[in-house]
């Protein structure tokens, strides 16, 4: 690293800290304020005395604040980076086949492409005509439920009277009929979002392609604004990419894996909406916990509403059940045996934290933005004190000389 940016920076920083110590001695301190002032001053220390630390977090703050401001802006161009850091897998294993950078990306570009022909082509066209299907239906569904709860009054009057399920009724008959209306219905309004939508499916794909082929000159380019002696980075991306690329690659691989069975079984159980359920069974993984029993609901309720209470109803969750098992006690274990395990607290907290700033696609890459937070956090302080102590003994051997 330079040593007049070395020596600059770690003025900014000495300097900083005695500005901040000096403007608290000017207030009298008692004992248990020395304390804690002694306890920031070493947590600065640990964290932040090293030059390429405060580098990283400027980094870090400038992308959480560029994500923030221009995220519609720059949608395309995250979910370019996401799918190409996905595929990367696949090119690195192409070429250690043997094939050229070249050859492996235009494979790996063509599997794109074929996968998002089958999506718009087979299944988005099969999954949309379930769903208007299912919005025809749901009124009668609605109806045959409120004659099997209208005897619930007359058995427990104390939790539930009539007046309260009607009521109850009206309101979700109200709210499932403007949803209706909204998926069956198509004005010129729409108009923009689907040209914003072919847009989209034009750009994005041609971005894949040039993150792909011209991965290492972009991360060449990137490098030159980076001091050349970054132990600290090296430690932090190499932590957040081991990481970040189990979970989500093994996510990805879950969803397929999960809405492919649910489908085969639903195929051959004779389920409604096979497709549409399956799909949703597949996202479900998405979420732990939370997405299973969320999930659960449509499918029970199809289920019943089609087969009653029967044998039949009873496979149907049986089957549900033993993929569900599978899932979290075979699968996941062998998709994830690298990755980070996070706390269910952290899952929930993460979910609610992204979901809140960036809407569904929050809550759809919660998990890898709490995987990638965990990652930071716990490869700073080993990666600062590593560089500290090379430091120390760089300055100590030129001492010596």
């Amino acid at each position: 690293m330079n040593p007049v940016v070395v020596g600059a920076s770690n003025s900014i920083y000495g300097n900083g800290c005695q500005f901040i110590l000096r403007t608290l001695s000017l207030f009298s301190l008692t004992g248990w304020q020395n304390s804690m002032l002694k306890i920031f001053q070493q947590w600065l220390d640990r964290y932040f005395s090293n030059e390429e630390a405060l580098l990283l977090l400027l980094l870090l703050a400038a992308a959480l604040l560029a994500i923030l401001t221009m995220g519609q802006v720059l949608a395309p161009m995250m979910a370019a980076m996401v799918i190409a850091f996905l595929m990367q897998g696949m090119v690195t294993r192409l070429r250690q086949w043997g094939m050229g950078h070249n050859l492996a990306v235009t494979i790996a570009f063509v599997v794109l492409l074929v996968s998002l022909g089958a999506l718009l082509l087979f299944i988005m066209p099969i999954m949309w005509n379930q769903l208007v299907r299912f919005f025809n239906e749901l009124p009668r569904m609605v109806i045959e439920g409120q004659e099997l709860l209208m005897g619930l009054p007359e058995r427990y009057p104390q939790f539930l009277s009539e007046r309260q399920l009607e009521q109850l009724f009206a309101s979700m008959t109200a709210e499932i009929s403007g949803m209706g209306q909204r998926v069956l219905s198509f004005s010129v309004t729409n108009i923009p979002m689907l040209i914003g939508l072919m847009i989209y499916l034009i750009l994005v794909p041609i971005l894949v392609f040039f993150f792909l082929k011209d991965s290492s000159l972009i991360m060449a380019w990137c490098a030159r604004f980076l001091p050349h002696h970054r132990p600290v980075m090296a430690k932090v991306w190499q932590e957040m990419n081991q990481q970040f690329a189990n979970y989500v690659r093994g996510k990805v691989i879950e969803i397929v894996i999960v809405g492919a069975v649910s489908y085969v079984a639903f195929i051959c159980l004779g389920l409604n909406y096979a497709a549409l359920l399956a799909i949703a069974v597949g996202l479900s993984v998405v979420i732990p916990f939370i997405g299973a029993a969320v999930v659960t609901l449509p499918v029970a309720l199809v289920a019943y509403f089609q087969w009653g209470w029967s044998a039949p109803f009873i496979y149907l969750m049986l089957a549900y059940t033993i993929i569900q098992v599978l899932d979290g006690n075979v699968l996941v274990p062998l998709l994830f045996s690298e990755a980070v395990n996070l706390h269910p607290v952290a899952i929930i907290l993460a979910v609610l934290v992204f979901g809140g700033l960036w809407g569904f696609w929050g809550v759809f890459f919660a998990i890898p933005l709490a995987t990638l937070v965990k990652a930071i956090l716990y490869a700073w302080p080993i990666a600062v004190q590593e560089a500290s102590l090379v430091q120390e003994r760089e300055k100590t051997c030129e001492a010596a000389e």
